[in-house]
Protein backbone atom coordinates (compact mmCIF):
# COMPACT_ATOMS: atom_id res chain seq x y z
CA UNK A 1 0.00 0.00 0.00
CA UNK A 2 1.44 3.33 -0.85
CA UNK A 3 1.63 5.82 2.18
CA UNK A 4 2.63 9.10 1.11
CA UNK A 5 1.36 12.77 1.30
CA UNK A 6 -0.59 13.93 -1.69
CA UNK A 7 1.88 15.41 -3.77
CA UNK A 8 1.67 19.41 -5.38
CA UNK A 9 2.98 21.89 -7.85
CA UNK A 10 5.25 19.68 -10.15
CA UNK A 11 5.70 16.92 -8.58
CA UNK A 12 1.86 16.17 -9.08
CA UNK A 13 3.09 14.78 -13.07
CA UNK A 14 6.36 13.55 -11.97
CA UNK A 15 5.47 11.14 -9.55
CA UNK A 16 5.77 7.40 -10.15
CA UNK A 17 5.84 5.68 -7.33
CA UNK A 18 1.60 4.38 -6.89
CA UNK A 19 0.62 5.73 -10.09
CA UNK A 20 -1.36 3.69 -12.38
CA UNK A 21 0.35 5.29 -15.86
CA UNK A 22 3.68 2.27 -15.74
CA UNK A 23 0.24 0.09 -16.21
CA UNK A 24 -1.41 2.15 -19.02
CA UNK A 25 2.03 3.53 -20.85
CA UNK A 26 1.95 0.74 -23.80
CA UNK A 27 -1.86 1.35 -24.63
CA UNK A 28 -1.23 5.18 -23.93
CA UNK A 29 1.83 5.69 -26.12
CA UNK A 30 -0.16 3.37 -29.24
CA UNK A 31 -3.57 5.55 -28.39
CA UNK A 32 -1.96 9.00 -28.94
CA UNK A 33 0.76 7.72 -31.65
CA UNK A 34 -2.44 6.98 -33.63
CA UNK A 35 -4.02 10.62 -32.60
CA UNK A 36 -0.49 11.93 -34.23
CA UNK A 37 -1.28 9.55 -37.92
CA UNK A 38 -4.56 10.94 -37.72
CA UNK A 39 -3.46 14.14 -37.50
CA UNK A 40 -1.00 14.21 -40.05
CA UNK A 41 -3.44 12.87 -42.36
CA UNK A 42 -6.11 14.74 -41.40
CA UNK A 43 -8.37 12.11 -41.04
CA UNK A 44 -7.93 10.51 -44.00
CA UNK A 45 -7.42 6.27 -44.16
CA UNK A 46 -6.14 5.05 -47.49
CA UNK A 47 -7.34 8.35 -49.55
CA UNK A 48 -11.09 8.19 -47.94
CA UNK A 49 -11.44 10.48 -45.34
CA UNK A 50 -13.43 9.76 -42.07
CA UNK A 51 -15.30 12.15 -40.58
CA UNK A 52 -17.13 11.58 -37.13
CA UNK A 53 -19.36 13.95 -35.38
CA UNK A 54 -19.33 14.55 -31.61
CA UNK A 55 -23.06 12.93 -31.38
CA UNK A 56 -21.21 8.89 -30.96
CA UNK A 57 -18.49 9.96 -28.38
CA UNK A 58 -20.89 11.20 -26.50
CA UNK A 59 -23.27 8.62 -26.33
CA UNK A 60 -20.72 6.46 -26.18
CA UNK A 61 -18.80 8.25 -23.20
CA UNK A 62 -21.64 8.52 -20.67
CA UNK A 63 -22.42 5.20 -20.53
CA UNK A 64 -18.71 4.31 -20.28
CA UNK A 65 -18.14 6.57 -17.55
CA UNK A 66 -20.82 5.47 -16.02
CA UNK A 67 -20.19 1.76 -15.98
CA UNK A 68 -16.32 2.77 -15.40
CA UNK A 69 -17.06 4.51 -12.26
CA UNK A 70 -19.60 1.34 -10.95
CA UNK A 71 -17.01 -0.76 -11.48
CA UNK A 72 -14.58 0.77 -9.64
CA UNK A 73 -17.01 0.78 -6.58
CA UNK A 74 -17.41 -2.31 -7.08
CA UNK A 75 -13.47 -2.85 -6.93
CA UNK A 76 -13.05 -0.74 -3.91
CA UNK A 77 -15.69 -2.33 -2.25
CA UNK A 78 -14.18 -5.45 -2.31
CA UNK A 79 -10.98 -3.78 -1.32
CA UNK A 80 -12.41 -2.33 1.54
CA UNK A 81 -14.11 -5.83 2.91
CA UNK A 82 -10.82 -6.84 2.31
CA UNK A 83 -9.02 -4.43 4.77
CA UNK A 84 -12.33 -4.77 7.45
CA UNK A 85 -11.62 -8.50 7.23
CA UNK A 86 -7.77 -8.10 8.48
CA UNK A 87 -8.83 -5.38 10.81
CA UNK A 88 -11.44 -7.91 12.59
CA UNK A 89 -8.97 -10.63 12.59
CA UNK A 90 -6.14 -8.39 14.57
CA UNK A 91 -9.04 -7.79 16.81
CA UNK A 92 -9.96 -11.20 17.41
CA UNK A 93 -6.07 -12.17 17.51
CA UNK A 94 -5.71 -9.83 20.19
CA UNK A 95 -9.24 -11.06 21.88
CA UNK A 96 -8.42 -14.58 21.89
CA UNK A 97 -4.58 -14.63 23.29
CA UNK A 98 -6.07 -12.37 26.19
CA UNK A 99 -8.92 -15.13 26.81
CA UNK A 100 -6.36 -17.50 26.93
CA UNK A 101 -3.70 -15.90 29.47
CA UNK A 102 -6.51 -14.87 31.05
CA UNK A 103 -9.14 -17.53 31.18
CA UNK A 104 -7.86 -21.11 30.88
CA UNK A 105 -5.80 -22.30 34.05
CA UNK A 106 -2.00 -23.08 33.33
CA UNK A 107 -1.16 -26.77 34.19
CA UNK A 108 0.74 -29.78 32.53
CA UNK A 109 1.17 -30.18 28.72
CA UNK A 110 -1.04 -31.99 26.79
CA UNK A 111 1.96 -33.62 25.15
CA UNK A 112 5.94 -33.94 26.00
CA UNK A 113 7.65 -30.94 25.02
CA UNK A 114 4.95 -29.38 23.76
CA UNK A 115 5.22 -26.52 26.36
CA UNK A 116 2.17 -24.15 28.19
CA UNK A 117 -1.35 -24.93 25.95
CA UNK A 118 -2.13 -21.23 26.82
CA UNK A 119 1.45 -20.17 25.05
CA UNK A 120 1.05 -22.76 22.36
CA UNK A 121 -2.77 -21.39 21.54
CA UNK A 122 -1.21 -17.70 21.44
CA UNK A 123 1.92 -18.42 19.32
CA UNK A 124 -0.77 -21.04 16.83
CA UNK A 125 -2.51 -17.57 16.46
CA UNK A 126 0.42 -15.40 15.19
CA UNK A 127 0.96 -18.59 13.50
CA UNK A 128 -2.09 -18.21 11.91
CA UNK A 129 -2.05 -14.54 10.62
CA UNK A 130 1.08 -15.42 8.64
CA UNK A 131 -0.78 -18.87 7.29
CA UNK A 132 -3.58 -16.60 6.20
CA UNK A 133 -1.56 -14.13 4.12
CA UNK A 134 0.48 -16.82 2.42
CA UNK A 135 -2.66 -18.37 1.52
CA UNK A 136 -3.74 -15.93 -0.08
CA UNK A 137 -0.65 -15.23 -2.25
CA UNK A 138 -0.13 -18.48 -2.99
CA UNK A 139 3.44 -18.32 -1.73
CA UNK A 140 5.68 -20.55 1.32
CA UNK A 141 4.76 -19.71 4.53
CA UNK A 142 7.52 -22.06 5.94
CA UNK A 143 9.61 -19.30 6.86
CA UNK A 144 7.24 -17.51 8.99
CA UNK A 145 4.59 -20.53 10.40
CA UNK A 146 7.33 -23.05 11.25
CA UNK A 147 9.21 -21.16 14.09
CA UNK A 148 5.77 -20.86 15.83
CA UNK A 149 4.79 -24.71 15.80
CA UNK A 150 6.41 -27.59 17.60
CA UNK A 151 8.23 -29.52 15.01
CA UNK A 152 6.08 -32.41 15.05
CA UNK A 153 2.51 -30.16 14.40
CA UNK A 154 4.30 -28.39 11.81
CA UNK A 155 4.96 -31.83 9.87
CA UNK A 156 1.14 -31.98 10.33
CA UNK A 157 0.61 -28.91 9.20
CA UNK A 158 2.82 -28.49 6.11
CA UNK A 159 0.25 -31.63 4.63
CA UNK A 160 -2.74 -29.73 4.87
CA UNK A 161 -4.38 -28.36 1.45
CA UNK A 162 -5.92 -25.10 3.70
CA UNK A 163 -3.38 -24.51 6.69
CA UNK A 164 -5.27 -21.70 8.47
CA UNK A 165 -8.30 -23.62 8.64
CA UNK A 166 -5.48 -26.49 10.08
CA UNK A 167 -4.22 -24.24 12.45
CA UNK A 168 -7.79 -23.21 13.52
CA UNK A 169 -8.71 -27.35 14.46
CA UNK A 170 -5.92 -27.35 16.33
CA UNK A 171 -6.90 -24.18 18.40
CA UNK A 172 -10.21 -26.07 19.12
CA UNK A 173 -8.92 -29.56 19.86
CA UNK A 174 -6.42 -27.71 22.36
CA UNK A 175 -9.27 -25.85 23.51
CA UNK A 176 -11.73 -29.08 24.38
CA UNK A 177 -9.11 -30.79 26.01
CA UNK A 178 -8.95 -27.84 28.62
CA UNK A 179 -12.33 -27.96 28.77
CA UNK A 180 -11.98 -31.53 29.58
CA UNK A 181 -9.50 -31.55 32.24
CA UNK A 182 -11.76 -28.54 33.35
CA UNK A 183 -9.22 -26.03 33.30
CA UNK A 184 -11.72 -23.68 31.88
CA UNK A 185 -14.92 -23.05 32.75
CA UNK A 186 -17.48 -24.45 30.27
CA UNK A 187 -19.18 -20.70 29.64
CA UNK A 188 -15.92 -19.39 29.45
CA UNK A 189 -15.20 -22.45 26.47
CA UNK A 190 -18.04 -20.74 24.34
CA UNK A 191 -16.67 -17.60 24.16
CA UNK A 192 -13.42 -18.58 23.55
CA UNK A 193 -14.83 -21.16 20.73
CA UNK A 194 -16.65 -18.12 19.24
CA UNK A 195 -13.41 -15.99 18.97
CA UNK A 196 -11.53 -19.02 17.11
CA UNK A 197 -15.47 -19.70 14.73
CA UNK A 198 -15.06 -15.82 14.16
CA UNK A 199 -11.27 -16.76 12.41
CA UNK A 200 -12.55 -19.26 10.29
CA UNK A 201 -14.99 -16.73 9.11
CA UNK A 202 -12.61 -13.90 8.15
CA UNK A 203 -10.62 -16.91 6.55
CA UNK A 204 -13.58 -17.49 4.29
CA UNK A 205 -14.34 -13.79 3.47
CA UNK A 206 -10.86 -13.78 2.08
CA UNK A 207 -11.27 -16.62 0.30
CA UNK A 208 -14.81 -15.60 -0.81
CA UNK A 209 -12.76 -12.42 -2.12
CA UNK A 210 -10.07 -13.82 -3.87
CA UNK A 211 -11.82 -16.46 -5.28
CA UNK A 212 -14.71 -14.93 -6.70
CA UNK A 213 -13.62 -11.68 -9.46
CA UNK A 214 -15.93 -9.26 -10.88
CA UNK A 215 -17.28 -11.12 -13.92
CA UNK A 216 -15.06 -11.40 -16.97
CA UNK A 217 -17.41 -10.34 -19.27
CA UNK A 218 -18.32 -7.23 -17.17
CA UNK A 219 -14.76 -6.54 -17.22
CA UNK A 220 -14.11 -7.71 -21.29
CA UNK A 221 -16.82 -4.98 -22.47
CA UNK A 222 -15.74 -1.94 -20.44
CA UNK A 223 -11.96 -3.13 -21.54
CA UNK A 224 -13.43 -2.95 -25.41
CA UNK A 225 -15.52 -0.40 -25.40
CA UNK A 226 -12.57 1.96 -23.27
CA UNK A 227 -9.95 1.09 -26.20
CA UNK A 228 -12.88 1.93 -29.22
CA UNK A 229 -13.44 5.20 -27.49
CA UNK A 230 -10.05 6.29 -27.23
CA UNK A 231 -9.53 5.09 -30.88
CA UNK A 232 -12.09 6.61 -32.39
CA UNK A 233 -11.95 9.58 -30.51
CA UNK A 234 -8.99 11.45 -33.04
CA UNK A 235 -11.05 10.83 -36.07
CA UNK A 236 -13.95 13.02 -34.53
CA UNK A 237 -11.84 15.55 -33.04
CA UNK A 238 -9.06 16.68 -35.70
CA UNK A 239 -11.33 18.53 -37.70
CA UNK A 240 -12.28 20.72 -34.58
CA UNK A 241 -8.81 20.98 -32.97
CA UNK A 242 -6.39 20.16 -35.77
CA UNK A 243 -2.81 19.99 -34.05
CA UNK A 244 -4.05 19.83 -30.62
CA UNK A 245 -5.86 16.47 -31.08
CA UNK A 246 -2.84 14.53 -29.60
CA UNK A 247 -3.02 15.86 -26.36
CA UNK A 248 -6.52 16.00 -25.90
CA UNK A 249 -7.25 12.44 -26.84
CA UNK A 250 -3.90 11.59 -24.42
CA UNK A 251 -5.25 12.76 -22.00
CA UNK A 252 -9.39 11.16 -22.70
CA UNK A 253 -7.28 7.92 -23.33
CA UNK A 254 -5.27 8.37 -19.48
CA UNK A 255 -8.23 8.94 -17.48
CA UNK A 256 -10.17 6.34 -19.40
CA UNK A 257 -7.18 3.65 -19.07
CA UNK A 258 -6.32 4.23 -15.84
CA UNK A 259 -9.21 4.33 -14.40
CA UNK A 260 -10.07 0.59 -16.49
CA UNK A 261 -6.70 -0.82 -14.56
CA UNK A 262 -6.83 0.90 -11.31
CA UNK A 263 -10.35 -1.38 -11.13
CA UNK A 264 -7.92 -4.29 -12.09
CA UNK A 265 -5.27 -3.39 -9.80
CA UNK A 266 -7.85 -2.84 -6.50
CA UNK A 267 -9.89 -5.80 -7.64
CA UNK A 268 -7.52 -8.06 -5.92
CA UNK A 269 -6.17 -6.74 -2.41
CA UNK A 270 -4.10 -9.05 -1.21
CA UNK A 271 -1.40 -9.46 -3.92
CA UNK A 272 1.89 -7.51 -4.04
CA UNK A 273 0.83 -4.66 -6.49
CA UNK A 274 1.78 -1.33 -4.63
CA UNK A 275 -1.82 -0.60 -4.20
CA UNK A 276 -2.50 -3.64 -2.21
CA UNK A 277 -3.06 -4.08 1.24
CA UNK A 278 -0.11 -4.19 3.65
CA UNK A 279 -0.68 -8.01 4.88
CA UNK A 280 2.75 -8.15 5.79
CA UNK A 281 2.74 -4.83 8.35
CA UNK A 282 -0.67 -6.18 9.68
CA UNK A 283 0.63 -9.82 10.48
CA UNK A 284 3.60 -7.99 12.16
CA UNK A 285 1.38 -5.56 14.12
CA UNK A 286 -0.38 -9.10 15.39
CA UNK A 287 3.05 -10.60 16.01
CA UNK A 288 4.19 -7.93 17.99
CA UNK A 289 1.44 -7.42 20.17
CA UNK A 290 0.71 -11.31 21.41
CA UNK A 291 4.67 -11.45 21.78
CA UNK A 292 4.34 -8.91 23.65
CA UNK A 293 1.40 -10.40 25.65
CA UNK A 294 3.15 -13.18 26.30
CA UNK A 295 6.15 -11.30 28.28
CA UNK A 296 8.68 -11.33 25.84
CA UNK A 297 11.47 -8.41 25.52
CA UNK A 298 12.76 -9.03 21.82
CA UNK A 299 10.40 -7.79 19.80
CA UNK A 300 10.49 -7.75 15.81
CA UNK A 301 10.06 -3.95 14.48
CA UNK A 302 7.05 -2.69 13.10
CA UNK A 303 6.93 -2.53 9.38
CA UNK A 304 7.95 1.17 7.63
CA UNK A 305 7.09 2.31 4.15
CA UNK A 306 9.94 1.77 2.31
CA UNK A 307 10.10 4.56 -1.07
CA UNK A 308 6.72 5.19 0.06
CA UNK A 309 5.32 1.57 0.01
CA UNK A 310 4.42 -0.38 3.22
CA UNK A 311 4.30 -4.03 2.17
Amino acid sequence: MIVRERPSGLRLFLTMRGSILPSIRNSLLVTTLLAILVTISHGQVWHEKITLTAVPFTLMGLPLAIFLGFRNNSAYDRYWEGRKLWGELVLRSRNLARQWLTLVEPGRVFAPGAGDVRERMVRRTVAYAHALRHHLRGSDPAADVSPLLASDEWLRARQAPNLPVFLTHAMGADLGRCLHEGRVDPMLAASLDATVSAMVGICAGCERIRNTPIPFSYTLLLHRTAYLYCFLLPFGLVDTIGYLTPLVVAIVAYTFFGLDALGDEIEEPFGLAPNDLPLDAICRTIEIDLRHALGELELPPPLVPVNSWLH
